[in-house]
């Protein structure tokens, strides 16, 4: 599962990763504590060209009689993602990036569960998997995503038995084609990233709540996993 994740970033180290302008309400993005439900920032195709979009995580397909499906959506399984009839039509032709500097995840343990953040072991962004929908709801058009997730690397095995699945970035083009529509063609982007690719550092409890933000939140709680 991928149930929180944090992006902080700002409008040029977005173009340099991804070739693409993303309007920001300032001139960074400082996202520490990103909760479903929420809406977030994804990159995509339209009309050839990518761009970035104001999606709701929380995938609502096209078909759903109201949008609290989404709240059942925040992931897609890959083994099955193909076959889903919530996802496999956006799988085919309606897939994006879901840009991030780390995710978190939670270690059952003594005397709890453990939180643990894991971000690229180079620092800057790195991109899950994503799907899109559009749903023609009462109140307007609602744009939402998912994020797929795959089996652990050897480093996320130590801490919980699933994990977004990353986007290296030479497959970007490649996973945003929505003339790619053969899921024998697509599956093979979304196995688990290199473990010397991560770091997974433990951080304090307060992330479990959803409301709180603020540098604070990635401060380490202890030695990063070896």
């Amino acid at each position: 599962m991928c149930g929180r994740y944090k992006i902080v970033t700002d409008a040029q180290a977005l173009y340099d990763a991804f070739q693409v302008e993303a309007e920001l309400n300032a001139a960074s993005l400082a996202r520490y504590n990103v909760a479903p439900a929420t809406v977030q920032l994804v990159i995509l195709s339209e009309g050839g060209h990518r761009v970035a979009r104001w999606h709701h995580w929380g995938l609502i397909p096209h078909w759903a009689k109201d949008k609290t499906i989404g709240y059942k959506t925040i992931n897609a399984r890959g083994e099955s993602v193909a076959a889903k009839p919530a996802f496999r039509a956006a799988f085919r032709q309606r897939r994006c990036l879901v840009p991030a500097t780390g995710f978190y995840e939670w270690k059952v343990q003594d005397g709890g569960k453990q939180p643990y953040l894991i971000r690229p072991a180079s620092g800057g962004l790195i991109s899950f998997a994503g799907l899109w929908e559009t749903w023609a709801g009462p109140e307007g058009e609602v744009r939402s995503f998912t994020i797929i997730t795959t089996e652990p690397n050897e480093l996320m095995a130590r801490i919980h038995d699933r994990m977004p699945a990353i986007i290296p970035r030479e497959y970007y083009t490649r996973w945003l084609d929505p003339a790619l529509q053969d899921p024998a063609q697509i599956q093979p982007m979304i196995g688990s990233y290199p473990t010397g690719e991560l770091q997974a550092i433990p951080v304090g409890r307060q992330i479990n709540n959803a409301r709180s933000q603020g540098p604070e939140l990635i401060e380490p709680a202890g030695e990063p996993l070896a």
